[in-house]
């Protein structure tokens, strides 16, 4: 792989015009074709086996005018006045004109009078509508209302299904990223460099998902997610190879003999980390919710094309670049004889940078360096015992957007239980019509309920809906045993409880259910991938114990911010809510790869240095003082990334914002700088064992630059290393 991979980036060098032409064909080839051929994201929450889903069935197949979706209007007097029945009567009929409207309720005024609320039943599913168009004709409808000093918010599915586009995240992860990559370079030309080569990833993976969205659901905030890591990845991977260019350039190599080098030795670490992060997002086709899936279609092509753009442009760009590569000082101090292409990395003088002293440091004292990161990271993670999840609703909103407006409207004048009541499915055919009346009494005699609406029967008779109102919201603890309860044992049989808090019921259990399939199936598989790149099973376990850690602490941090209201309203939010039921998965799947990042070249490092001298420990101070500076620069930035998400307004983003950048600062500071090389001196030689079967059944993959054999280290006595 070392080779080829060296290949690729001295015959982009050569020609260094036509990889970039190259590239900007292929992005508007690929964008060409979205826009002729791509489909609109959409959210697929169907969840097969579910109670919620078998009684929404029921009423899709006997009250088809139920099958749609729906949108509530909310309007309210400002001065506290009744509202005037012609108002509502003509905002009623301007709903009843809006495209697939198929019935328009009659206003329901709160017992104050200053607030009705009117719910709009559409014949079409609300994936039918592309971006605004649903919600913008309903604020055209309203115009006159709001026009006449109403305020006029909406709810409900087919607005809360809409989240409006946000570049602000993007360009504040660029404008932060672009301040570091200079710090770090020193370069403005080297610092740009990598922005670039991410734009034209980002480019590709956006025309990507484009054309998936055609065949394949889409979920809306999955091309946002893929956006946000493939921004990170992409610069992150391009820094790694600039810098290893550069330090080819600093020893008098020319363009195309750096890039070669940068691309078979830094390359390699780009596509163990990248192939890391790919086979991670594998395991969100486990979750078992199309949504999920959609994520991981998503941010799959992204990497791909980020980590694509990153082994090709890199060298072609540096090419042109040329020396202006190197720092002003540089560029006109002598420039000293050429070394060969895979000479041994010469050891740094002592004390001759800060992070060589620190290596130093954690070398000497190893124990006390792995307890206290150790402590540390137990302690961010211990917040994770008291999370709680519950998927994204309007009540999680921020207190600007009308959904939460709507929500709070209807709070205020109906009770919080009006904005998810239950819905009750009942098959007639199992339980006779006689015996509705006695049902309705049974549940408004139950604790928490306020109120139960009439059985709405269908045209057949064979189906009836029940509407019941809790007394608490829908992401109330009591919401929730409401539910159960009437699910365990208080509801006769042929009725199912369905409706939006049943749904996020059963969507939230399932997501803790299968949280404990993905985990096991993404370690395993990166357990086996390490062992087979690194051949060092004790490094494979090591590192995917660490990252599990990395995870854990970023739960940890996330549940402390968002279930307090000192964090959340840091961020916008008006009060602590739940984790989002989307975020753990999510997190943990993308997490678990951008963490063996940082693994991945520091380890190779590391590796390259051990092939090179035999020595254990001393390769564990020359590898993380030859990679520290790089890794915490492409964590700053990636901190720096992820941060900006945490402004946006969904607040499923916003999660993944702060849980992301939180593991990534732990995971290069705690982990990748004390934890790691702590525990690989503690284990010296030990690191690199293999037994002899393992040894036989394992392919030889050399990632690492060169192909002269390692000199030969004796191993411990019975415990056989491969070098």
């Amino acid at each position: 792989m070392s080779t080829l991979l060296g290949r690729l980036g001295g015959a982009a060098a050569a020609r260094p015009w036509r990889t970039v032409a190259a590239w900007v064909l292929l992005i508007g080839a690929v964008l060409g074709l979205a826009q002729a051929f791509g489909g609109e994201p959409r959210d697929n929450y169907r969840i097969p086996g579910t109670p919620s889903t078998a009684g929404m069935d029921l009423l899709n197949a006997r009250f088809p005018e139920t099958s749609g979706t729906s949108a509530r209007v909310v309007v309210h007097a400002r001065d506290g006045e009744e509202l005037p029945a012609d108002a509502l009567a003509a905002l009623r009929g301007s709903l009843a004109r809006v495209p697939h409207a198929l019935s328009v309720s009659e206003p329901v005024p709160s017992r104050a009078g200053d607030t009705a609320l009117l719910t709009v039943g559409y014949d079409v599913k609300v994936t039918a509508f592309k971006g605004s168009e649903g919600l913008d004709a309903l604020r055209d409808a309203a115009r006159a209302t709001t026009g006449a000093g109403y305020q006029v918010e909406f709810g409900g599915e087919l607005p809360e299904n809409f989240s409006a586009p946000n570049g602000t995240a993007e360009a504040i992860g660029m404008g932060a990223a672009l301040v570091i990559l200079v710090v770090a370079l020193g370069s403005v030309t080297a610092a740009g460099l990598p922005l670039l080569v991410a734009l034209a990833g980002l480019g590709a993976g956006t025309g990507l998902i484009t054309l998936l969205s055609a065949v394949v659901d889409i979920s809306d905030i999955a091309p946002t997610v893929a956006s946000m890591v493939g921004l990170g990845v992409g610069i992150d991977y391009a820094l790694l190879l600039v810098s290893r260019h550069v330090e080819g350039l600093r020893r008098g190599l020319d363009a195309r003999a750096a890039a070669t080098e940068a691309n078979a030795t830094a390359g390699s670490s780009v596509v163990v980390a990248g192939a890391t992060v790919l086979v991670s997002l594998l395991g969100l086709k486990l979750a078992g919710l199309s949504t999920y899936a959609s994520f991981g279609y998503a941010t799959f092509a992204t990497v791909g094309a980020v980590m694509a753009a990153a082994l090709t442009l890199v060298p072609a760009l540096a090419a042109l670049a040329g020396p202006r590569l190197l720092r002003r000082a540089e560029r006109r101090a002598p420039v000293p004889p050429a070394e060969r292409h895979g000479s041994a990395p010469a050891p740094a003088a002592e004390g001759a940078t800060r992070t060589e002293r620190w290596a130093r440091l954690i070398g000497r004292r190893p124990v006390t360096a792995a307890l206290l990161s150790l402590a540390v990271l137990l302690a961010l993670a211990a917040p994770m015992l008291g999370m709680r999840t519950w998927p994204q609703d309007a009540g999680s909103q921020a207190s600007g957007s009308t959904t939460r407006k709507a929500y709070d409207l209807i709070a205020d004048a109906y009770g919080p239980g009006a904005n998810g009541p239950l819905l009750l499915a009942v098959d007639l055919d199992r339980l006779p019509a006689a015996e509705l009346p006695s049902l309705e009494q049974k549940l408004a005699a139950e604790p928490g309920v306020v109120a139960v609406r009439p059985a709405l029967v269908n045209a057949a008779g064979d189906a009836a809906v029940i509407s019941v109102q809790p007394a608490t919201g829908p992401q109330d603890e009591a919401t929730v045993e409401l539910l159960d309860r009437l699910r365990d044992g208080a509801l006769p049989a042929g009725v199912q409880v369905t409706g939006t808090v049943a749904a996020f019921s059963d969507i939230s259990d399932r997501l803790s259910q299968r949280l404990w399939v993905v985990v096991p199936f993404v370690v395993v598989l990166a357990l086996i991938l390490l062992t087979v790149l690194f051949r060092a099973p004790v490094i494979a376990v090591k590192a995917a114990a660490m990252n599990l850690l990395s995870v854990a602490a970023a739960y940890g941090v996330m549940t402390a911010v968002f279930q307090h209201d000192a964090g959340a309203k840091l961020l916008g939010l008006p009060h602590a809510v739940p984790v989002s039921s989307w975020v753990p998965i999510l997190m943990f799947t993308v997490l678990f790869g951008l963490s063996m990042d940082y693994e991945v070249f520091l380890l190779s490092r590391v590796r390259e240095d051990w092939l090179a001298t035999g020595d254990a420990r001393g390769s564990v101070v020359r590898g993380l003082s030859a990679t520290g500076r790089v890794i915490s620069s492409a964590a700053a930035i990636m901190v720096a990334v992820f941060t900006g998400f945490a402004i946006d307004p969904d607040i499923t983003v916003k999660m993944i914002g702060v849980g992301m950048a939180a593991a990534v600062l732990v995971d290069a500071t705690v982990v990748r700088m004390v934890l790691v090389p702590a525990t690989m001196t503690l284990l010296g030689r030990h690191n690199w064992w293999l037994p002899r079967r393992l040894d036989r059944l394992l392919p030889q993959l050399r990632i690492e630059h060169g192909d002269a054999p390692a000199p030969a280290v004796p191993a411990p006595a019975g415990q056989p290393v491969e070098v």
